[in-house]
């Protein structure tokens, strides 16, 4: 799974910045099986045909992998004041802050839908393996920023990658990839970013997508 996964990821940046806006030159069947899903809340979904998701009640969340946007901290670097404000450390700090924060809201958007989470295995149980790639945070806030200010339109973007798993037998059962922008601020003004808002604007997107796979497990069932 870690093969498929790294291979995947490397394609789904290259996905992320062409094929969003072709999506008609989309192969309908991937090399795995895997076909297409028209009209899905995610922008790109492929599932295995006649693919079941009513027989799982648990759910093992795997670990979220975070991967910043090409070159997002050069360019931090060459905009900021102060070329030493993203350091390494803060890069890594960030990405464990959002990987602590997929799991939190995924697992209580799930536990509040009555599915348990788990670390275990079970015919009852979907193994889910999430990433984020192409995380672009446009004013991250660091220890250095001091008394200091930044004012943006959004808080960035972020691209979620997830698998869906049979935790038993192995088998990929769908997988999909979509791009969210932080749109709060509709009003097109600048606004204070902090920490906090950042925070709050991920919190707003990995909601909406926990619930989109909640959704799916609902409407399974139906």
């Amino acid at each position: 799974m870690k093969s498929l996964l790294a291979s995947t990821l490397a394609l789904s940046l290259l996905v992320t910045t062409s094929v969003f806006a072709k999506t008609q030159e989309l192969p309908e069947v991937t090399e795995d099986g895997l076909h297409r899903v028209p009209d899905s809340k995610m922008a790109i979904v492929y599932a295995e045909p006649g693919a079941e998701l009513s027989q799982y009640k648990r759910v093992n969340l795997l670990e979220a992998h975070v991967a910043f946007k090409k070159n997002w901290a050069r360019d931090q670097r060459r905009n900021s004041v102060d070329p030493l404000r993203i350091t390494p450390n803060d890069i890594e700090k960030i990405k464990a802050s959002l990987a602590k924060e997929f799991h939190e809201v995924f697992r209580k958007t799930l536990e509040e839908g009555d599915y348990e989470i788990v670390d275990e295995t079970g015919e009852d149980v979907l193994l889910v393996r999430p990433a984020i790639i192409n995380l672009d945070v446009n004013a991250p806030d660091t220890p250095r920023a001091g008394m200091s200010r930044t004012y943006t339109s959004s808080a960035g973007e972020m691209t979620l990658y997830i698998e869906l798993y049979d935790s038993i037998t192995g088998d990929l059962i769908a997988k999909a990839l979509d791009r969210r922008v932080d749109n709060a601020n509709r009003s097109g003004f600048y606004t204070w970013t902090s920490s906090v808002t950042n925070r709050a604007a991920a919190n707003r997107i990995l909601k909406g997508w926990a619930t989109i796979l909640l959704d799916a497990l609902n409407e399974a069932k139906k």
